[in-house]
């Protein structure tokens, strides 16, 4: 059934920025749409660059700056709210997954979102982050509408109707990596790179064409990692169309609608 309330999408995601150049283009578009978009990011990002220093910026600063720079780009892209649970960057994966996973709920039921957007099962380039985040997403959405499943605060349980990951085909992550430079993750010794979805795998296709400069204004919030993103800064605004102008999901649940037509609004079935 079509929703009288307002349409409500919440992002639960790893780091700042990742609301920028991962998912921005969905944000925007949705937020100019009157949709009420919510942004809950797990780390402060403490382990980023600050500016053109490494490792030696103290950790505490840098978390501290960019959370600045969230708020700033989230506020760009018209994000109505924003969480930060402040859980330690780069070891998402080793923190308790149940204490995790109530925090989701709790943000779950409190905002009462119909749909619910996080990083895939692969974590895009196999980043622990990416990957635990979109664990203790999809758990909590199926938590948060159990009665029997406690979290603080007394707010009562909430289905989410749809659950959706970012699914990018290789196309999107060949503009990525030639405006950026290739995205690779070392754990335990192994290199992992980015993995696109096949084209047959992507369910949802979001057109956000008309909302690249939005997520461009957005991604120069987070001034201190421009040392990585300052070659975006010159691409022509064909490029720019190709990185931002559509954004690709995989519907991981759907309680309002299915099948294998490719869709083109997170929000089928809802309006």
């Amino acid at each position: 059934m079509p929703s009288a309330e307002p349409l409500r999408l919440l992002a639960v995601l790893a780091h700042p920025d990742d609301e920028s150049l991962g998912f921005g283009g969905t944000l925007a578009r949705y937020a100019a749409e009157g949709v009420e978009t919510f942004l809950v990011t797990a780390t402060r990002g403490e382990r980023g660059r600050f500016f053109t220093a490494g490792s030696g910026a103290n950790p505490a600063e840098v978390g501290r700056v960019r959370e600045q720079e969230l708020h700033a780009a989230a506020a760009v892209l018209g994000v109505r709210e924003v969480a930060v649970l402040g859980y330690p960057d780069g070891a998402l994966d080793q923190v308790n997954a149940a204490a995790a996973i109530r925090e989701v709920v709790h943000h779950i039921r409190r905002v009462r979102p119909h749909v619910v957007m996080t990083f895939g099962p692969e974590g895009g380039y196999g980043h622990p982050d990416h990957i635990a985040i979109s664990q203790f997403t999809t758990a909590a959405a199926v938590c948060a509408g159990d009665p029997g499943y406690a979290c603080r605060n007394g707010h009562p349980p909430h289905r989410a109707a749809k659950l959706y990951y970012m699914a990018w085909r290789s196309g999107k992550w060949s503009a990525y990596q030639a405006a950026l430079r290739k995205l690779t993750s070392q754990v335990d010794g192994v290199e992992r790179q980015a993995t696109p979805w096949p084209d047959w795998a992507v369910t949802t296709e979001i057109d956000t064409s008309a909302r690249w400069p939005v997520v461009w204004r957005a991604v120069s919030c987070h001034r201190t990692q421009m040392s990585i993103y300052e070659r975006l800064e010159h691409l022509p605004p064909e490029h720019h169309r190709a990185l931002w102008g559509t954004q690709e999901f995989y519907r991981a649940f759907s309680a309002v609608n299915g099948g294998r037509r490719l869709e083109t609004d997170l929000f089928e079935g809802l309006r």
